[in-house]
C-alpha cells in the first residue's frame, strides 16, 4: 500500500492484546503481508522475509476476519468511492451474480455445481453499479442461484437499506423474484438475453467486471479455505485493495 492508502484504514488496526511479541510489529506490514498473500496465492508458510514471521501475520489476520474487521472497512470505502463519484454513499440499487469454484480440500459447504460441472463452491456477491462489493456469501456449489439468492439479498438489504431493488440474470427467475418482492419489499429485475450468443447485458456487465478485477488475485483461482467464512472473507480483502485503488 501507498502511505495514502493506509490513511484511510489504518484506524480500524489500531493496537489490541494480542499474546506474545505481536503488537512490536508495524501494522502496515502486517496488512501488507494479508495483501501480499491474497495477490500472489502462496501458502502462509511461504511469505518472505520482508514481511513479519508468517504466524504473527496469520494471528492478525484470524482476529481480524473474527472482528469483523474487513466487512466494516469495506462499507467505510465503499462509501467514500461513491462520494467521490458524485453518488450518494448508500447505493439504491444491487446487482447480483455468483461464480463456481473448485475447491481444493474437503471443506464445509462443498458440492457439485451440474451445470458448470464444477465440484466446491459458488462465491454469491451483490455489488452497486459502480462495482464495489456490498456483499459476498459462499455456499455449496449444488445450491441453485435462484434458491440461494434469498439470502445473500437479505444480507446486503439489512447492511444498506437504501437499496430498493436488485438485477440478476435469467437463473434468478422464480423462487428469487418472489422471495425479492415478499419478504424484503423490493423488485429484482431479471436481464434477458438480447440475442444467442455474446452480447453486454445492461448493468449486468458491471457484477462481470467486478468478477473480473477478483480474478487478479491468485488467492481466489480456487476456493482454497476450509471455512465458508474465511472464503468469504479473502473476497473482501480483495475487495478493499481494490477499492482502496479507485479512492486514491
Amino acid at each position: 500500500m501507498t502511505d495514502k492508502e493506509w490513511g484511510l484504514i489504518k484506524h480500524y488496526f489500531e493496537p489490541e492484546d494480542l499474546r506474545g511479541n505481536a503488537c512490536k510489529h508495524d501494522r502496515k506490514q502486517v496488512v501488507d503481508a494479508i495483501f501480499y498473500w491474497a495477490k500472489s496465492g502462496v501458502q502462509w508458510r511461504m511469505l518472505p522475509n520482508d514481511f513479519p514471521p508468517w504466524k504473527t501475520v496469520y494471528d492478525h489476520y484470524s482476529r481480524w476476519n473474527k472482528g469483523g474487521v474487513w466487512e466494516a472497512m469495506l462499507k467505510s470505502l465503499n462509501g467514500r468511492c461513491r462520494k467521490e463519484a458524485g453518488r450518494n454513499p448508500g447505493p439504491s440499487y444491487g446487482i447480483i451474480d455468483s461464480q463456481s469454484a473448485k475447491t481444493q480440500y474437503n471443506s464445509e459447504e462443498r458440492g457439485i455445481d451440474g451445470n458448470k460441472k464444477v465440484k466446491g463452491r459458488k462465491r454469491h456477491i451483490v455489488v452497486d453499479i459502480l462495482g464495489n462489493l456490498l456483499h459476498v456469501g459462499v455456499h455449496a456449489a449444488n445450491i441453485h442461484d435462484t434458491v440461494a439468492a434469498g439470502e445473500v439479498m437479505r444480507r446486503a438489504k439489512e447492511m444498506y437499506p437504501g437499496i430498493g431493488n436488485f438485477s440478476g440474470d435469467a437463473g434468478y427467475r422464480g423462487t428469487a423474484v418472489k422471495y425479492a418482492d415478499g419478504e424484503l419489499g423490493v423488485t429484482l429485475h431479471i436481464s434477458e438475453k438480447i440475442k444467442d450468443g455474446f452480447a453486454v447485458l445492461p448493468k449486468r456487465w458491471v457484477v462481470e467486471r467486478t468478477f473480473a478485477w477478483l480474478g487478479g488475485f491468485r488467492r481466489l483461482a480456487k476456493d482454497f479455505e476450509v471455512l465458508a467464512a474465511s472464503a468469504e472473507n479473502v473476497v473482501r480483502i480483495a475487495m478493499v485493495k481494490i477499492t482502496l485503488a479507485k479512492c486514491v
